[in-house]
């Protein structure tokens, strides 16, 4: 599954002003560069953050209207603006998933819709697959890429100003535990896609990845100098900590690194004091 150039908006010509914006959510279809329609939500949060938004990237399975995902949001509303958005293959969004390759694309749509409502700051949170997402978005979207006319497809609208990744896989393929030995299956064979498509309602792309896209570990040093906060839990029965110690050695000093005691896997474990903790961050950080 091989990627193209930046993901963009379009039939969107939506610009209130961030004193204007009702405290309502908004709901937009957008298309990215490859021609997905993605189905993304505004929420203008209950204690906005100055020109601040946060743009969730779920996991694997998840989309905008899954309650540990509105949980999730409606935690990080209390420090900026939120914006939820499906991934293709997920929920009301087109497509199919590829589990992590063009779902930057997916991002990069979303990240340009927040800019072209008036948000000046964007900080991307992504967990688990997200997690990754939002790290290869970085990369290839980030501070760096810009300043060095490397930003992706050229298009600035689409960079992030702050990074936090939150129960990421370190490595591609990775079948080190139970649960990611069954998400494999689930993946790679006819009858777990289709098991996930009537009963996780995500469908998935039936062709394995030509090239293999960076995986995350590449995909950090490439970062800095954005901001970059990578939160793990010691008790994740997907990836264990040496995922994210392997992520934060390649940052070479630039990330932090939150291990959380007794913490489980994704947005699922993440209870409302760490995602105060985290909206605190992205406020502190972004831009």
């Amino acid at each position: 599954m091989s990627s193209g150039p930046a993901g963009q908006v379009t039939g969107s010509f939506l610009r209130p002003s961030l004193e204007t914006t009702p405290r309502t959510p908004l709901r937009k279809l957008l298309r990215t560069v490859d021609g997905i329609t993605i189905d993304a939500a505004y929420d203008p949060g209950t204690r906005p953050s100055g020109d601040l938004a946060i743009v969730v990237a779920h996991g694997f399975t998840g989309d905008l209207d899954r309650p540990h995902v509105r949980r999730a949001a409606h935690a990080l509303s209390r420090n900026a603006a939120v914006v939820t958005f499906s991934f293709r293959g997920h929920g009301r969004s087109g497509g199919r998933s590829t589990v992590g390759d063009r779902e930057v694309h997916d991002l990069a749509a979303v990240v340009a819709w927040v800019r072209e409502l008036g948000h000046k700051r964007v900080a991307t949170v992504g967990f688990s697959m997200g997690g990754s997402v939002v790290l290869r978005h970085a990369a290839l979207y980030g501070a760096a890429a810009q300043e060095q006319g490397q930003g992706h497809g050229g298009r600035a609208e689409a960079r992030t100003d702050a990074v936090v990744s939150v129960s990421a896989p370190a490595r591609w393929y990775y079948r080190g535990t139970a649960p990611m030995r069954r998400v494999h299956w689930l993946v790679t064979q006819p009858v777990g896609r289709a098991v996930t498509r009537c009963y996780l309602h995500t469908r998935i792309h039936g062709r394995g990845w030509n090239p293999v896209p960076a995986s995350p570990v590449e995909s950090v040093p490439l970062i800095a100098p954005t901001p970059l906060l990578i939160v793990h839990g010691d008790n994740d029965g997907y990836f264990p900590v040496d995922h994210p110690r392997m992520l934060a050695a390649a940052a070479d000093g630039h990330a932090e690194l939150w291990l959380e005691r007794g913490m489980g896997h994704a947005e699922h474990a993440a209870d409302d004091e760490l995602l105060a903790r985290i909206g605190e961050w992205a406020a502190t950080h972004a831009g």
